[in-house]
């Protein structure tokens, strides 16, 4: 059935849940798979981008297989129902065999290999981790060499397998491709149903104080199976997938879901979308793969649209983009160059990826994000004493804060402590972001109440750079929020306060942060050191005002690149961060091409000379 409307979701729930995802769990997806196409490709692999001879292909006969084998060689090191594999790994065929091996075994614990070794060690522990399996050593991608000397000096006492290597991986307890090939037994077959924990997801969470998200079995099956749909993926897709695992969109919203169709996932290297060779020839190897789909976050989708098309790529049906706001015009620029839709796509860790989808049979709407997830319901909370209130739901067509039920939601984080204000009584997640629906059902994001900061598809907790801000004895106050970018949607900015009498240095600042913020990608880009920080009547910082500094420190920069200084341009942000810019007439033009991309509402006039 083609899903294009409210309408049509109504239809298909009519039939029922179980009539229309019989599969409910991920393993009951693979072994349909398997038995429905065993002999078709499930996971197409680039060894090396410039030669299809090297590629690794990987039936979903032998994906399910190999699944197993992982989960009995994970359960002789101990990992039984309550126990985790931790995955610290790039997106292969290795790590996707690992996940759903480890889901069998026991759950999985996916985490980014790029946070810092005594992050990832509480991590290890909070997520009950009884085996761990990183990326070797090898040329492209190395962090073996550095991070498992960290983790045993950290005192973490694993196992630890090196997977994907192309060299000795010291200190490695096995290699996780020779101990599934040597394998043999009878297979597993998972405890529990789909209620069950499939896997622990971290998100956003400080220094020290582990956040992670409880996925079961029924929340993923839900996510791949209604993206699919949603998605109209068949057995004859192909699919770009360059997220890595540890993101639910890696996992779930392209990966799921195309091996719940019977679809071919490609996975461009070790890399993914950062592999040049792959991007750079993204054309040609539509034409050479029979590509039907790009699965893109827009700062990607961005630096496609600057790559000449000189093959055939009529193949390609869509692109598909989320984990940042999708800009219109980048959308526009795609469509007219390749001619193939842009479909947008909300989701976050807490539901497993999806919260809203643009349905490929539907046209695309302007700032929309589609149609909630089948079997779900999504409302917009008003607030009733600052908390989003499920008794208080704002009409159709008025914003309030996006929240949503349904069997893509989690039951709630590892740490129960941590759900208040986020998982509501009656199965509710509030989401953190401002929206509102329209007539037809349609979601749209038109801001955020949460304050996490969307890098890429990175979520960045803003508590995280306060905290390390203020473990420094000369600031006083702190408050990070983002900065829009034309390239990663936001970038995180902080202000600061200092205490009487001391003097900082902002780039004194950064590189005093640099050993206390464990995730790269959150050191702030800018920090603006300020007599006092705006607050609410109750004394906490209100951050849209600090907001639309943000948006004016973006203007300006983006300004100064093309050689307008301060005293060229006016630009006056109002509290619902509607942006408007003054200009020389001569140069708005100009302006409005540095500025294209940027995720805000703008509006450019001509007034300065």
């Amino acid at each position: 059935m083609k899903i294009a409307s409210s309408t049509d979701l109504e239809k298909l729930e009519a039939q029922g849940l179980e009539a229309v995802f019989s599969n409910r769990t991920p393993w009951d997806i693979l072994c349909h798979s398997a038995a429905t196409w065993p002999d078709r490709t499930a996971i197409r692999y680039l060894n090396d981008a410039s030669d299809p001879e090297q590629d690794t292909l990987l039936t979903y006969a032998q994906l399910a297989q190999k699944c197993q084998a992982a989960a009995r060689m994970f359960r002789d090191l101990g990992v039984v129902p309550g126990k985790s594999v931790a995955l610290l790994t790039q997106h292969t065929p290795s790590a996707q065999i690992a996940l759903w091996g480890a889901q069998i075994a026991g759950h999985a614990c996916p985490i980014n290999p790029m946070l810092k070794p005594a992050h990832i060690g509480a991590l290890l522990k909070a997520g009950d981790a009884a085996a761990v399996v990183i990326t070797g050593v090898n040329a492209e991608i190395d962090y073996w060499t550095a991070l498992v000397p960290a983790l045993r000096a950290e005192g973490v006492t694993l196992p630890i397998l090196a997977c994907d290597s192309d060299a000795p991986s010291p200190g490695a307890d096995g290699l996780f491709e020779d101990m599934i090939a040597e394998d043999s037994g009878t297979d597993i077959e998972p405890e529990g149903d789909e209620h069950a924990l499939a896997a622990y997801y971290h998100t956003g969470g400080t220094t020290g104080a582990p956040k992670l998200v409880c996925h079961s079995r029924g929340n993923e099956a839900h996510v791949g199976q209604s993206c699919a749909l949603l998605h109209d993926l068949t057995e004859n897709d192909v699919v770009v997938n360059g997220f890595p695992l540890f993101h639910v969109a890696g996992a779930f919203v392209y990966g799921l879901s195309t091996l719940s169709a019977g679809g071919t996932l490609l996975i461009p290297g070790r890399l993914g979308m950062r592999n040049q060779a792959f991007v750079r020839t993204i054309w040609q190897q539509v034409e050479r793969h029979g590509i039907t789909i790009v699965g893109a976050v827009p700062t990607v989708l961005a630096g496609l649209n600057s790559i000449e098309i000189d093959a055939d790529i009529s193949s390609l049906r869509w692109f598909l983009t989320g984990g940042s706001p999708l800009p219109t015009e980048l959308a526009d620029a795609t469509e007219r160059k390749t001619g193939k839709g842009v479909r947008n796509i909300l989701g976050m860790t807490e539901c497993a990826g999806a919260i809203a989808v643009e349905p490929v049979h539907a046209p695309r709407t302007p700032l929309s994000c589609g149609l909630r997830m089948p079997f779900s319901e999504v409302a917009i909370f008003a607030e009733t004493e600052g908390d989003a209130d499920p008794d208080n739901r704002m009409p159709t067509g008025e914003t309030g804060i996006i929240a949503l039920r349904g069997p893509n939601v989690s039951s709630g984080y590892s740490d129960p402590a941590r759900n208040a204000g986020t998982f509501l009584p009656g199965g509710w997640l509030v989401s953190g972001d401002l929206g509102k629906l329209d007539a037809e059902g349609r979601l749209y994001v038109t801001g955020r109440k949460k304050d996490i900061i969307i890098r890429g598809a990175h979520n960045i907790d803003p508590q995280m750079i306060e905290d390390a801000l203020l473990a420094h004895p000369d600031v006083e106050n702190a408050a990070a929020v983002g900065m829009p970018d034309a390239y990663a949607g936001e970038l995180p900015v902080a202000f600061i306060t200092v205490r009487g009498g001391a003097s900082l240095d902002e780039n004194a600042l950064i590189d005093f942060l640099r050993s206390r913020i464990d995730d790269p990608v959150a050191l702030p880009k800018r920090i603006g050191i300020e007599a006092s920080l705006p607050l609410t009547p109750v004394g906490k910082i209100f951050k849209p005002d600090l907001r639309r500094k943000a948006i004016a420190w973006a203007i300006q920069s983006a300004a100064e690149r093309i050689g307008l200084g301060p005293d060229d341009i006016m630009i006056a942000v109002d509290e619902n961060l509607q942006t408007s810019v003054t200009a020389p007439e001569t140069r708005v033009e100009e302006l409005k091409n540095a500025l294209s991309g940027m995720p805000i509402s703008l509006s450019l006039s001509a007034g300065k000379s």
